[in-house]
């Protein structure tokens, strides 16, 4: 035998022995050469292949302080951060964040979002505007539950008399010495000699609305508004300062949350 085939029998078992099937362990990288010739690099420490993560990622999205503080307890660290933002109404933790002498990942976070009740949308969608008698009764009427100062009877009341007078023409309107708003109207408008009446609603009214979903109601002051055009009357109410209510909510949550840890809340949003 030549050295020749010595050579050729020495490459095709070097060729062969890459091409045989090896057992490999989970947890490793290996370089694999191919019958092309090429060298292929295998990736065994994937999660898919060790059983094992190799940290915590995601953004868990909770929406009242309880829930926030249950998740924060289990998975905090010493370097862990939190941020709170009276804009957004929102609070962020960073799970792992960057400790004093070694940097973290950043993304295992928690976020606090709250979201408003329907009773809170709907008195805002309303703050402001005019609308016909009709529809500002049944919304007093679909709203009693809020209604605190005059009492539920009493706004129940004023509502079915808003009601009652859909159809009437209004004349003139003028403030009483007890505060109230009284409105003039004709019933019966089809002879000079139509049935007159008067309709009084107050002049401010107090409603105690929860702002967020597991949160306390918060009172406000709802002053009364109206336009006299011609006979129509339209009907509405302006909220004292609701946006502020919703901070002041908000600062009582952050109080729950700054209470129930061990860090200091940041004011500002997390890198």
């Amino acid at each position: 035998m030549t050295n020749t085939d010595t050579s050729v029998q020495a490459v095709a078992a070097l060729a062969q022995q890459a091409l045989a099937p090896k057992e490999v362990e989970p947890g490793g990288i290996y370089l694999v050469a191919t019958a092309a010739g090429h060298v292929e690099r295998v990736d065994l420490t994937g999660p898919e292949y060790t059983g094992t993560l190799a940290r915590k990622t995601g953004v868990t999205v909770v929406r009242d302080s309880a829930s926030f503080l249950t998740y924060y307890g289990k998975h905090k660290d010493d370097a862990s951060e939190v941020y709170s933002d009276v804009e957004k109404l929102s609070v962020t933790a960073v799970l792992d964040a960057h400790a004093a002498d070694e940097p973290g990942f950043g993304e295992h976070r928690l976020t606090l979002a709250l979201r408003r009740t329907k009773a809170w949308t709907e008195w805002l969608e309303l703050d402001g505007k005019l609308v016909d008698q009709d529809r500002f009764a049944n919304f007093l009427e679909d709203h009693l539950p809020n209604l605190v100062d005059p009492d539920a009877a009493t706004m129940l009341e004023i509502a079915q008399s808003i009601k009652a007078t859909t159809k009437a023409e209004f004349q003139s309107s003028s403030r009483l010495q007890s505060g109230e708003r009284k409105f003039v109207f004709t019933e019966d408008t089809k002879t000079s000699a139509g049935a007159r009446g008067d309709l009084q609603i107050p002049e401010t009214f107090r409603i105690a609305v929860p702002p967020f979903e597991g949160a306390d109601a918060y009172s406000m002051t709802a002053r009364f508004k109206y336009r006299l055009n011609g006979s129509v009357l339209t009907l509405g109410f302006k909220l004292e300062q609701p946006e502020e209510r919703a901070k002041a909510a908000f600062t009582d949550v952050l109080n729950a949350i700054s209470e129930g840890i061990d860090t200091p809340v940041l004011n500002g949003t997390p890198a």
